[in-house]
């Protein structure tokens, strides 16, 4: 098999390992329900589709799996049928799928595998990092994929908001929004200062955002230019909204002071049905009766807790 970064070879299985945080796990469970289509039961998830890792802020790696064997001479011999460009230096690392290997097997399996593929090897800069795994009861070798966490970088945006989810969450929302950005139009009805819209925008999501308030719309067109986005913001009032979007994304106004009242509640949710059929809605309070007035049907949920502070994200058709 040749093999090299203008191959063109791509695999028709994938194995992706995520991590999180405990307080987090409910959060990265329903947005990999949505990007894969079905629960994951392990920290390890074989799937036919090619997901970016970089799009999840929980995904840890993705294997791109080329060879398959039922045990790791198997594999290994395998491997020997490898063969890279002149020239192309190659790593192996082992993908930890359930806890079972320690440090030392782990480097032992990434030497035996490695001293059989034909190339040279490069521990600090290789050309190619290829990963070794168990999963599904048998032994996989393939390229391997490291995200990049992109949500860090948008930390350091000029505008904040105390009260605006974090761009961990706000990453994982628009995911849970647009599992499958091609051909979706999305819309961010309350946008505030556009964290959720720099987070979409950074993954190809056709996205607009308005706000009643222009401080914050003034904030989100900041932030936007701040991260070379365009200006896709403006003041706008929810309720009066226009348009059909395939998706929407609404945070609904939190205030540390004041509880909305129960009728703007309602208000705020049926504008929401208005402008789309589907929408994910990011709550602190207990808006489920509010959500079946508006003609909304509860599809998936979870909570997000940070210390004794929680939101609810709330996935509607």
């Amino acid at each position: 098999m040749s093999l090299y970064p203008d191959s063109g070879y791509e695999a028709s299985t994938y194995i992706y390992t995520y991590t999180c945080h405990e307080d987090e796990l409910p959060l990265a469970q329903l947005e990999l329900r949505m990007l894969f289509g079905f629960e994951p039961q392990s920290r390890c998830i074989e799937s036919a589709r090619r997901i970016e890792p970089s799009r999840s802020p929980f995904i840890k790696q993705r294997l791109d799996v080329l060879l398959e064997g039922a045990s790791l001479p198997e594999l290994a011999r395998q491997a020997a049928s490898l063969t890279l460009k002149e020239g192309t230096t190659f790593k192996v690392v082992y993908v930890d799928t359930d806890g079972q290997v320690d440090y030392d097997g782990a480097r032992a399996i990434e030497r035996e595998l490695g001293r059989h593929i034909r190339g040279t090897a490069e521990m600090r800069r290789p050309g190619l990092l290829f990963g070794a795994a168990r999963a599904n009861g048998r032994w996989v070798l393939g390229a391997c994929s490291i995200p990049e966490p992109v949500w860090l970088r948008h930390q350091k945006k000029p505008q904040h908001y105390s009260t605006a989810l974090s761009t961990r969450v706000a990453r994982a929302v628009a995911n849970i929004a647009v599992p499958e950005p091609a051909g979706v139009r999305a819309i961010d009805p309350c946008c505030g200062i556009g964290t959720v819209l720099v987070e979409a925008l950074s993954m190809g999501v056709d996205i607009v955002g308005f706000d009643i308030n222009p401080l914050a719309v003034r904030g989100a067109r900041a932030n936007l230019a701040h991260f070379g986005f365009p200006d896709v913001v403006a003041i706008g009032d929810i309720r009066e909204l226009e348009g059909s979007y395939d998706t929407a994304i609404l945070d609904m106004p939190y205030n540390l002071c004041s509880k909305l009242p129960p009728q703007e509640q309602l208000a705020m949710l049926a504008s929401a049905r208005r402008l789309a059929s589907r929408a994910v809605i990011v709550t602190t309070e207990a808006v489920d009766p509010h959500l079946e007035q508006a003609g909304f049907r509860i599809a998936d949920r979870c909570v997000v807790r940070k210390g004794a502070f929680a939101r609810q994200i709330i996935v509607v058709t």
